[in-house]
């Protein structure tokens, strides 16, 4: 009996019919909770939205209005076959390096020359390309200068299809990060890239480079220079067609099946290389290897 009066208890509290209570409200209780909440929520979404709106009045939308990246630069290689840094090839082997020449041709596509011509402006050399704007103005989208990819010369694809590796010569292409703002040198002293051996650890207090097995290099263009007309960089919105310059680096007679380590850095008055928080920033590291059969 206690069992059916329990069974009785639950089936009033779902529903009862004398007074039309459904889990012990009614109607008329229901509606207006269901009111309060809709009210509720709908004025702390207006809130959320008014908020919003006002932090968004104060944002530029082509330039961020707080950067957290290094005000160093950073630099990459390429040709990259995958994640590692590490260019390794047998001379004699076409199937070895020619993912390198692919990669290269697809990476400096967008630099051809008519291309250039066509989306980007013939600036003055030696100077920044300064764009400011007037007053609340704002002088968007801002102009950007060709890099031609006849600049890259003999590591420029064009008369040499294979960029070097077929013969052992590669070469190797650098390119410097995107830092908005940025004015490398000063008084207009143009930035340049420079590769050399890198030293590495061998003992406990010992350590070694391979200078000796490194060789000639050649850059281009002349003395790995970045010209200071691509300075500054005024973002991905505000300048749209931007073409990151770049600086190719050919070595002439490295040794053959023997791993050399390189390291390439950004040289300029105003730009630290390799800080606490980042002992990369500047500068690029990297392993070549050129197997050979004879």
């Amino acid at each position: 009996m206690a069992k059916d009066g329990e069974k009785s208890d639950w089936k009033e509290f779902l529903w009862n019919p004398r007074t039309r209570e459904f889990l012990g409200r009614t109607a008329s209780s229901w509606g207006l909770i269901f009111l309060f909440y809709l009210i509720f929520y709908t004025c702390l979404a207006g809130m959320f939205a008014l908020t919003m709106y006002v932090m968004l009045q104060t944002l530029d939308e082509h330039r961020p209005t707080w950067q957290d990246r290094l005000s160093t630069p950073g630099l990459v290689i390429r040709p990259r076959a995958d994640d590692t840094f590490e260019i390794v090839y047998t001379k004699e082997d076409t199937e070895s390096w020619d993912l390198y020449a692919q990669t290269l041709d697809k990476f400096l596509q967008p630099y051809n020359d008519s291309l250039q011509a066509q989306k980007n402006h013939e600036c003055a050399p030696d100077k920044y390309f300064i764009q400011e704007d007037s007053g609340e103005v704002k002088n968007n989208p801002k102009r950007s200068c060709q890099f031609n990819r006849t600049v890259l010369q003999s590591c420029s694809g064009i008369d040499d299809r294979y960029y070097g590796y077929r013969e052992g010569q590669p070469c190797i292409i650098i390119k410097l990060n995107r830092v908005i703002g940025l004015l490398p040198g000063k008084d207009n002293q143009a930035p340049y890239v420079t590769c050399a051996a890198k030293k590495y650890k061998v003992g406990k207090d010992q350590w070694k480079d391979d200078a000796d097995k490194i060789g000639e290099l050649i850059y281009f263009p002349p003395n790995g220079t970045i010209n200071p007309m691509y300075f500054p960089y005024y973002g991905k919105k505000a300048q749209v067609n931007y073409s990151q310059p770049l600086v190719a680096v050919k070595f002439l007679n490295i040794t053959h099946n023997e791993d050399v380590n390189i390291e390439c850095k950004i040289n300029a008055e105003n730009i630290p290389v390799g800080g606490e928080r980042d002992k990369f920033a500047g500068r690029v590291s990297f392993k070549l290897r050129i197997n050979s059969k004879n």
